[in-house]
């Protein structure tokens, strides 16, 4: 597929194809699939170069069962990563990062969505952080050991103590911290309790559609000022409050985010296999040009393309992780 700029850096920061690495429906990670949203081919044809794998614990597994299921889920990721390990490169380090570029593979991270296996104590994050774990997404939409999700509503409160003991830890371990889903009571105290900037790895704009998972002008001002980036998703229930949703409806949001609040903020978080409708032009990652070239034809600068694609989720990455494991 054409894209304006061959060798541009495309991270996206979500995905839930980890859940496929079981073999469902026949498939195959190494392999062109015509199920899921993302596999290897896909991704070089697509032209990404990160790729953030989320460990999504389903809710039936939730609360006792959290751990085991996040241990099972990151040994399918180890070991399809592992298996494709001539092309892609599992990402822990600075060093990796650098490797990784250097050999022209794809950077995977894995990361965690939802605190609730965390809640054992720090000890479990740092055995976590021992097998790869590069980032954390405190809640999905529930309430947790940690914080409150979105989907508590009104009465949702900010982080728990333990929730801020956790962050830290992150920090220190030089994890990247995930405030999606987090309710906005918890987004505003996870903000003043990180020292490192904060992702939020797929929402959109509130003002153009008001989902309660959409982040609001005030958030996204914060967000910024924090150092922080947002991903972009292409779910179209964040896109728009009504019917399909197209590449410029999505577009739209890039275009708000950026007019007031600028480009450097802007990254993209797909959701591709977490997701069961898609923009009608992404289909799956394979298109991710497509949004390139839209973002070019709506006006940006070939250098504001690049940053809101790739660069500044890899600047966050690259700045968060440690040159090498410390535990």
């Amino acid at each position: 597929m054409y894209s304006p700029f061959k060798d541009a850096v495309i991270a996206d920061g979500h995905c839930d194809t980890v859940h496929l690495f079981r073999g469902r429906r026949g498939y195959l990670f190494a392999n062109r699939n015509t199920t899921g949203h993302i596999d290897l081919p896909r991704l070089q044809e697509g032209g990404v170069t990160m790729q953030f794998f989320a460990l999504y614990i389903e809710p039936e597994f939730k609360p006792d069962q959290a751990l085991s299921r996040t241990l099972q889920l990151a040994e399918h990721f180890l070991s399809e990563m592992g298996k494709n390990s001539e092309q892609v490169q599992i990402i822990r380090t600075q060093r990796d990062l650098a490797r990784a570029s250097k050999d022209k593979k794809l950077a995977a991270l894995m990361t965690l969505e939802g605190g609730e296996p965390l809640e054992g104590g720090v000890e479990v994050l740092q055995i976590l952080y021992r097998l790869g774990l590069r980032g954390v997404g405190l809640t999905w939409n529930q309430r947790n050991g940690l914080a409150d999700g979105v989907g508590v509503g009104a009465a949702a409160g900010g982080l728990t103590q333990l929730g801020k003991i956790m962050v830290r830890e992150m920090n220190r371990l030089g994890m990247i911290v995930d405030g999606s889903h987090i309710a906005p009571r918890g987004f505003f105290d996870l903000l003043e309790t990180s020292t490192s900037p904060v992702v939020i790895t797929h929402a959109n704009a509130a003002a153009l559609c008001a989902h309660p998972r959409n982040l609001t002008d005030e958030q996204l001002y914060l967000l910024r000022d924090q150092g922080g980036v947002v991903g972009l998703t292409f779910y179209p229930a964040f896109i728009r409050e009504e019917g399909p949703a197209t590449l410029s409806h999505l577009l739209d949001h890039f275009c708000y985010i950026a007019e007031h609040m600028g480009t450097d903020m802007i990254a993209i978080g797909a959701d591709f296999d977490g997701i069961d409708e898609t923009v009608v032009e992404l289909s799956d990652v394979s298109k991710l040009p497509l949004l390139m070239q839209g973002l070019v034809e709506r006006g940006f600068t070939e250098a504001e393309v690049r940053s809101m694609m790739g660069e500044n989720l890899l600047r966050i990455v690259n700045n968060t992780l440690i040159r090498r494991d410390i535990l």
